[in-house]
């Protein structure tokens, strides 16, 4: 049994070169709407699937970051409580975060992989080895990606993302054997394998 995968053929290969996973927040990760209370404190809500897919991507050796053009106190508590490192906030510039990143990490544009919603994520999702959108980014921002996730932002996109990733480089196997033999926890997937 394999994640369901809507990443065409033509892709398999560029996906098994991704090293890093990064990914827009407010409508990506959230289903893109702003809730803020009376006194003014915002709120977002993050899907579980998402934060598990993205510990098990980091598992794989794969690293995961947001890059968001808001700040956020929301943003840094999800990223703290997954464990991610590589977290830029208040950046419209997401080919220049893009690349900042890649350079630090040793990688090149080739082996990241970009998710965006909207015109601010245009760039990076053209430069990147393997471009993503959503299905509720506009069509134009759908049209520029080389791939769109099966689920909307907010509501399971990432994890379809990390799942596909983790089965065209070959870790799925070990994620579900894992798990079916009664692991408590997080599986321990073996990085690297391609």
């Amino acid at each position: 049994m394999t994640p369901e995968s809507t990443l065409p053929p033509e892709l398999v290969d560029r996906a098994r070169q991704i090293r890093l996973l990064a990914l827009d927040v407010d409508g990506v990760l959230t289903d893109g709407r702003l809730y803020f209370q009376a006194d003014g404190i915002e709120i977002k809500a993050f899907h579980t699937q998402d934060g598990h897919g993205i510990k098990l991507l980091r598992q794989a050796g794969i690293e995961v970051a947001l890059i968001t053009g808001r700040e956020s106190p929301m943003v840094t508590q999800r990223a703290a409580a997954l464990g991610l490192k590589h977290v830029f906030q208040h950046r419209d510039d997401k080919l220049i975060a893009l690349r900042e990143l890649t350079h630090s990490l040793g990688l090149g544009l080739s082996q990241a992989a970009y998710c965006g919603d909207d015109l601010q994520d245009l760039a990076a999702i053209q430069a990147a080895g393997l471009g993503i959108s959503v299905p509720n980014a506009p069509s134009y921002m759908r049209q520029a990606a080389d791939w769109v996730s099966a689920r909307s932002g907010g509501h399971g996109a990432v994890r379809d993302i990390c799942d596909t990733l983790l089965d065209t480089q070959g870790h799925w196997p070990a994620v579900l054997e894992s798990y079916a033999a009664g692991a408590s926890g997080y599986a321990t997937v073996a990085p690297g394998r391609c």
